[in-house]
């Protein structure tokens, strides 16, 4: 019983957090970013990298100034703005650096290490941080495909991210 109420609490939570993110409509990444770093009062880059040997597939860096979100380059959009939608859950749940700031001098040689106020990468999904961070964004996913799932007039096509959850020219993939 424990573990199904520890459960609940964290789907509450992740829900609460994803629910409460304000997104534009369509949705827009550079749009989302730029309203969630006026919300917080607090710049967020982004810096895409390919050369992912030593490294995650997306990465948050803090200072004392900045969020940097750096992500993998040489992937499909998609899994992309998926990477970028998990680094920013890191953000929005207030996780801290479990330890991972060698991921720094890899990615940002030139990055002042003093600078630094954290690091998260995406390395392990058993650790919790990591957990709740994936969680965020597929629930953030969730509520943009639900928000942007307006009806489409017949012979358009809606472009964006609800273009791969439809068939043909602006029907719905509903089955029913």
């Amino acid at each position: 019983m424990r573990g199904r109420g520890i459960e609940r609490e964290l789907w509450r939570r992740c829900q609460e957090t994803a629910e409460s993110v304000p997104l534009p409509h369509p949705f827009d990444m550079a749009a989302f970013l730029e309203l969630l770093s006026r919300q917080r009062q607090r710049p967020i880059e982004l810096m895409p990298f390919t050369d992912r040997t030593e490294s995650p597939c997306g990465l948050l860096v803090s200072t004392e100034r900045v969020d940097y979100i750096l992500y993998s380059a040489d992937t499909t959009p998609l899994h992309q703005q998926h990477i970028l939608l998990h680094e920013v859950a890191h953000l929005l749940c207030a996780h801290r650096d479990p330890g991972r700031g060698e991921f720094t001098g890899v990615v940002l040689p030139n990055l002042d290490s003093a600078l630094v106020r954290r690091v998260l990468g995406r390395t392990v999904y058993t650790d919790p941080q990591e957990q709740e961070a994936e969680l965020v964004a597929s629930l953030i996913l969730a509520r943009i495909v639900r928000e942007d799932r307006a009806p489409v007039p017949a012979g358009e096509c809606r472009p964006g991210l609800w273009s791969l959850f439809t068939l043909g020219r602006g029907r719905r993939a509903d089955h029913g």
